[in-house]
């Protein structure tokens, strides 16, 4: 079965630029069909203050893989890039975090879809509402521009433009 699932990429150490190249790369090979790209925003970090700052991006993908083996191939795409998991919002080469999978709802130990932070988050729900802005999220029965109107994260998101 085909299903659309939103992801967030985003990159805060090396070259940002390229991790999310090549995260979109392997995202293609690993997951599915990528249907959709935002543009690519630089972000502060949210969680820990004391970092560079972030590209992201957000994603809409074509794929027919269950939940599970979505989050397997994530973590492997996460490896393969040298993300190495320290410090909770630490720095990283690369995160993909599962925005939505379709309009499932899961509630599990180690998956929580939709995303369990995308309406406290403006670096999401920018670029996200750029794509998707009318899309609903299931729990909160709100559109991604009500989320992004909404949200009190004052966090400065601005489109990124190459130096």
């Amino acid at each position: 079965m085909q299903v659309i699932t939103v992801l967030s990429l985003g990159s805060n150490v090396g070259d940002r630029l390229n991790y999310l190249t090549l995260s979109k790369t392997a995202i293609q090979n690993y997951i599915g069909s990528i249907q959709l790209s935002s543009n690519i925003y630089e972000t502060e970090p949210w969680g820990i203050d004391n970092q560079d700052s972030y590209l992201n991006q957000v994603v809409a993908v074509q794929t027919n893989q269950t939940p599970n083996d979505l989050l397997d191939n994530i973590h492997l795409i996460e490896r393969e890039l040298g993300r190495i998991r320290r410090v909770h919002y630490g720095p990283r080469t690369i995160d993909i975090d599962i925005l939505y999978y379709g309009e499932r709802i899961i509630d599990i130990e180690n998956l929580k879809i939709p995303h369990s932070h995308i309406q406290k988050r403006r670096f999401i729900l920018v670029p996200l509402s750029e794509i998707l802005p009318q899309m609903q999220h299931p729990l909160l029965k709100k559109t991604n521009q009500e989320l992004l109107d909404m949200v009190k994260d004052e966090g400065k998101v601005t489109k990124w433009q190459p130096y």
